[in-house]
């Protein structure tokens, strides 16, 4: 096995979730011609056959590479298209009471996956959730319209996101990968 940067195996920055992702690159005698990849956390793992030569090794890395970064753009929606989904989660969910002015992707949130600026209205979700399944952005965007209109994570609070019927799978979701990563998370309680 062998851990490195992109930057190492000579991937040029942009177009996925980090410029430079850490590669750990997983060898198997029984993998005869296919070669995987996936994310885990902020590392790429890439699965190859262990007959492969270190050429082969780079060029597919860079390849698989390119793959998730095409992959994860498709799955990532736009901020325009963030703000119009938050706008129809509040009117299905929230009679429509919750208006954000603004909803965008951020990268600088590294112990939370989402928050707002009720005095803006902004509400800003990390580039963490890039990837994950539609129901937990949903709930994310959720949960931050629901700060809009209460403060704070008390019973009205819960109330509000009680109508989403996907907000405990969300959550479970959401502390699974937590606690793959290491990360300590909790929306139970106001930090």
């Amino acid at each position: 096995m062998a851990l490195e940067s992109g930057a190492d195996l000579g991937i040029q920055p942009g177009g996925g979730r980090n410029a430079h992702p850490a590669v750990e690159v997983r060898r198997s005698a029984r993998r005869r011609r296919t070669v995987s990849a996936y994310r885990d956390g902020d590392r790429v793992i890439v699965l190859i056959p262990a007959r492969m030569s270190r050429a082969e090794e780079a060029r597919w890395v860079k390849v698989m590479l390119e793959r998730l970064a095409a992959q994860e753009k498709r799955r990532r929606p736009s901020d325009a298209a963030l703000l119009r989904r938050a706008r129809e989660l509040s009117a299905r969910y929230l009679d429509g009471r919750a208006q954000p002015a603004s909803v965008r992707w951020v990268g600088n949130q590294f112990s939370r996956w989402g928050s707002c600026t009720p005095a803006d209205r902004s509400i800003r979700l990390s580039r963490r959730l890039y990837g994950m399944p539609q129901y937990v952005i949903d709930y994310m965007l959720l949960h931050e319209l629901a700060h809009l209109l209460v403060p704070g994570h008390g019973p009205k609070f819960w109330a509000l996101l009680a109508k989403y019927p996907r907000t405990e799978r969300a959550r479970g979701y959401l502390d699974g990968v937590a606690a793959a990563q290491g990360l300590e998370w909790s929306d139970e309680t106001d930090q």
